[in-house]
């Protein structure tokens, strides 16, 4: 049993409610979640030193390698180093424990959580580093979360079979690894749209936090929080995305939850894209629940 204070990670395909979810999480007086971190994934997407305090300090503040997200957090570089340095012993646990804890720190907050969608596929990685860890892995149809990830600069793909297929391997990466995760919570976007003080209330049984009234009323403290968001540049100087495109992509979380906006899939999907999710993914989305 972990010493650590049961910290969140949200996880979820892309575009699947993650990003409201953290936000929810985040506008309780004790718990501070960051933009999408993704440096506990980088042992298992290239080599990487996490042995030394440089090399661990090389990875975390330029993950990732092509596009840096460091900017988003709000530390300082050095600050950070400084930190590192001070722990006796470092260990990568204890080096991203620090981080997390500085962001807390600089919101004024005791606790803090994840949320990066990506960390479906690395539940077992992050789990090592990080023993306290709570998943909660938010789903959503597959159609709604394809059709807006498709709108997106970081789409993987266009056609619909595509993206099906990418919906699909998150979802059952998260599900798979989460049956022998040690903490592990499915919840619906469609009920958390629905019914958010109820699956709320049920995330914070699970992660040993009282319910606060101010969670429901996340929407008030997103502009300010959106302020982190940077543009995304490239190492070459190109750039991916500006601050307005990701600022433009969040915009629904300034409101609160909509449930017109659920299944939206019924009037913007083709028939040929029904069909082509379908054959991709459709037995995932019927073992879930969801028409097919």
């Amino acid at each position: 049993m972990s010493a650590h204070c049961p910290m969140p990670i949200v996880v979820g395909a892309p575009r699947s409610g993650t990003t409201l979810l953290r936000f929810m999480l985040d506008a309780h007086p004790s718990m501070a979640i960051p933009p999408e971190t993704g440096f506990m994934a980088a042992p298992a997407l290239f080599d990487c030193d996490l042995s030394t305090i440089a090399g661990f300090h090389s990875v975390v503040t330029g993950f990732p390698p092509d596009a840096p997200a460091w900017d988003d957090f709000g530390l300082d570089a050095d600050d950070y180093r400084d930190e590192l340095r001070a722990l006796s012993p470092f260990t990568p646990s204890a080096g991203f424990r620090t981080f997390y804890r500085m962001y807390a720190r600089r919101h004024r907050k005791p606790r803090y959580g994840d949320k990066t969608p990506i960390y479906c596929e690395h539940l077992p990685v992050v789990e090592r580093f990080l023993p306290e860890a709570h998943f909660v892995h938010i789903i959503r149809d597959g159609r709604d979360a394809s059709l807006s990830l498709r709108r997106t600069w970081f789409t993987p793909a266009q056609d619909m079979s595509s993206l099906a297929q990418y919906w699909q391997r998150m979802v059952l990466a998260g599900r798979r690894a989460g049956r022998r995760a040690a903490a592990y919570l499915e919840v619906s976007y469609e009920e958390l749209v629905l019914t958010a003080p109820r699956v709320v209330s049920r995330i914070c049984e699970f992660i040993d936090l009282k319910f606060d009234p101010a969670m429901m009323r996340y929407w008030e403290r997103v502009p300010d929080r959106l302020r982190e968001h940077r543009g995304r540049v490239a190492v070459d100087g190109r750039v991916l995305v500006t601050r307005e495109q990701r600022l433009e992509q969040q915009r629904l979380t300034t409101r609160p939850p909509q449930p017109d906006r659920l299944f939206r899939w019924k009037m913007e999907m083709t028939a040929s894209e029904r069909q082509e999710f379908a054959r991709a993914a459709g037995d995932t989305l019927s073992e879930l629940g969801y028409e097919v």
